[in-house]
């Protein structure tokens, strides 16, 4: 079964770009003003991960951090219903790590503790090497599509990649979630759902230009809306599919991997979006200048 709507994509682009500018717009003014809410993955400090039989709340937790000489501003409580995180601003010593865990056996004395402790140049060095690793990822899938294509394919899936991106790391900052290294793979497996169906979409266009006019904007309009419309129901199958297995993963997964379903569940959604509205027609804009150029013609010598 295929879509066979008279829909035009091209002329649709249009809300999807002032609705990502807008969205882009907020991203960066939430980064610079917010920043991201690094987890301890990424910044100096100790993490304790308590597995708790009972709830236990912050105001409880508080006196214990008090005693083993911490500020209470330098440590962030986070009571769940099962689990409660304690993460400290500073490095724990030895000392205080036992005292902690001595002073929270009393409030449940069957407890179990997963501490981690990052100093500031591990933190420095892993946030370094993740913005290295989409760079390179998104390098090499620029060389891979114009060697395949042309040039004008790698810029839009270049463009359409930073964009699901940079819309996922927005949200994370704008609604302060957690970014850890499960992120980081959450980031990178999405530019790889992303590139994948950009470049069904792009093999289509390719094939359709075979037997297409070429000489007007108005033909490659058509050629764009009519690949797009054909591999439609590829594109929804795939996303929906990938879209409730990280649904499920958010909700019955653990908390380890909690902020990683939830950005693929952001992230694939704004994939096939981008893919749509954003690839495709960024490449019939650079595309159409070429057809609009007028061709010389030799004047012949009197």
């Amino acid at each position: 079964m295929r879509f066979n709507w008279n829909f035009d994509y091209v002329k649709g682009s249009k809300i999807a770009y002032t609705f990502s500018i807008i969205l882009t717009i907020a991203g960066i003014i939430s980064l610079l003003s917010l920043g991201l809410n690094y987890a301890v993955d990424f910044r100096a400090g100790s993490n304790v991960d308590i597995s708790v039989s009972k709830s236990i709340t912050a105001e409880q937790i508080k006196p214990i951090v008090k005693d083993i000489g911490v500020d209470e501003g330098d440590v962030t409580i986070t009571p769940g219903a099962d689990r409660v995180n304690v993460r400290f601003s500073n490095e724990l010593d030895e000392t205080q790590e036992s005292k902690f865990k001595q002073e929270f056996t009393k409030l449940d004395a069957t407890a179990s503790y997963e501490v981690n402790t990052v100093d500031p140049e591990m933190a420095k060095e892993l946030e370094r090497n993740a913005i290295y690793a989409v760079l390179i990822a998104s390098i090499g899938i620029m060389i891979y599509v114009a060697i395949r294509f042309e040039w004008r394919f790698a810029v839009a899936a270049v463009v359409s990649l930073f964009h699901d991106a940079f819309v996922v790391i927005s949200i994370f900052s704008i609604f302060r979630l957690e970014v850890d290294l499960t992120f980081i793979t959450a980031v990178l497996t999405i530019v790889g759902f992303s590139i994948n169906d950009t470049i069904v979409i792009f093999d289509r266009i390719r094939e359709n230009l075979r037997f297409a006019k070429k000489s007007s904007r108005a033909d490659l309009r058509e050629v764009v809306n009519r690949s797009l419309s054909q591999t439609m129901t590829r594109s929804l199958n795939t996303t929906f599919t990938v879209f409730v297995a990280s649904l499920c993963l958010f909700i019955f997964g653990g908390e380890s991997i909690r902020m990683f379903s939830l950005a693929m569940v952001i992230g694939t959604l704004f994939g096939a979006y981008s893919s749509i509205f954003i690839a495709a027609p960024l490449w019939f804009t650079l595309k159409g200048k070429q057809v609009n150029k007028p061709k010389t013609v030799a004047k012949e010598s009197n």
